[in-house]
């Protein structure tokens, strides 16, 4: 059960690194924001967090079940998928890392994110984690709710966090989050495809 959580809480902190960022933006860019629209903007991220995972397990369940020879090969498209994403994640951090900031601009703008910009956020920042369905295929139903219940939450901490960041300290450390998530999302796939 242990290991259950811990695992699902790495998943959830390697695949919030996205929305961390983008929360970090938000922040930047709306520095009088309440708390109710903060807690719109991660609530939003985590919903889509939480449903991606169940999408893809759902997706494996009626389409992979009909195929069982192909069910062996899950753990290895698991670890295709996250090593794949996390490289990706891993590339466009370093990338951020090293882009700065025009001299003499002004990066806050003091603008607050529209129901459709979050919305799109939403999805283009947790579309790695339908993959996640065949990361916890071999789950039962509850517990790869469970698993999606528990990313959730740790997106919804991280956003909130990422919020805060960046309305106090901008977005110097968007870089270095995706960094960590894609890293973070490597290790995982390893760990499904070796143990």
């Amino acid at each position: 059960m242990i290991d259950f959580i811990v695992e699902s809480v790495l998943l959830g902190v390697g695949l919030a690194m996205d929305a961390f960022s983008v929360s970090l933006a938000n922040g930047l860019h709306d520095p009088g924001m309440n708390g109710g629209h903060r807690l719109k903007i991660a609530g939003t991220f985590a919903w889509f967090q939480f449903m991606m995972p169940m999408i893809g397990w759902v997706c494996v369940h009626t389409v992979v079940e009909a195929f069982t020879a192909l069910q062996p090969l899950i753990p290895w498209a698991a670890f295709a998928l996250l090593v794949w994403l996390g490289g990706r994640m891993l590339l466009e951090g370093i990338r951020e890392d090293r882009e700065q900031c025009p001299q003499g601009a002004d990066p806050v703008q003091n603008r607050q994110v529209s129901g459709r910009e979050l919305l799109l956020q939403g999805v283009a920042t947790s579309i790695d984690a339908l993959s996640v369905g065949f990361a916890i295929a071999s789950y039962s139903a509850g517990r790869a709710f469970g698993a999606a219940v528990i990313i959730a939450v740790v997106t919804l901490v991280i956003c909130l966090a990422g919020l805060s960041i960046g309305r106090r300290f901008g977005m110097q450390f968007a870089g270095r989050a995706t960094i960590a998530g894609g890293l973070i999302l490597i290790g995982i796939g390893i760990k499904i495809a070796l143990f």
